[in-house]
């Protein structure tokens, strides 16, 4: 698909990504690549007493899955992509923690797609990462990325 057809998809669904499992093994390796060593992430007696029952995944840690979640999607691609990267985001709301073991989902949203320049491409994403078996979503983010064709 073009990124011209792309642009009539604008407030429109884009897709769903597939289940992947947040295991204790991935929050520990999150806290050692960040530094985030709260006991909440990394230490599952002392995190059995908290209100979470459990360890939890670092907000950033599922934010940080956007990559993974849209590339295991079902997301039409613009034909003819160079590369793409991250230009930032203009909200994110952490609005359920995801406890160590439960699987999640992104599901997305394209909310504007504009050529900044002749073969340069902005999008914004709505990105919404459910956590299987429960009712509220983990995240709600407004992603901006920019792709070159």
């Amino acid at each position: 698909m073009t990124p011209q057809e792309m642009k009539e998809l604008v407030g429109k669904p884009l897709g769903t990504s597939e289940w992947v499992l947040v295991d204790q093994e991935m929050i520990n390796k999150f806290a050692d690549a960040t530094g985030d060593h709260q006991f909440i992430h990394i230490d599952e007696e002392k995190a059995k007493l908290t209100p979470f029952g459990g360890t939890i995944a670092h907000g950033f840690l599922t934010l940080s899955l956007f990559p993974m979640l849209m590339a295991k999607s079902d997301c039409p691609r613009p034909a003819g992509v160079k590369m793409g990267v991250n230009y930032g985001g203009n909200k994110v709301r952490f609005l359920a923690p995801v406890r160590s073991g439960k699987r999640v989902r992104g599901h997305f949203k394209l909310l504007e797609l504009d050529e900044k320049r002749p073969g340069q491409w902005q999008q914004t994403l709505e990105f919404t990462v459910e956590i299987e078996g429960e009712e509220k979503p983990a995240l709600m983010a407004e992603w901006i990325s920019q792709f070159f064709v």
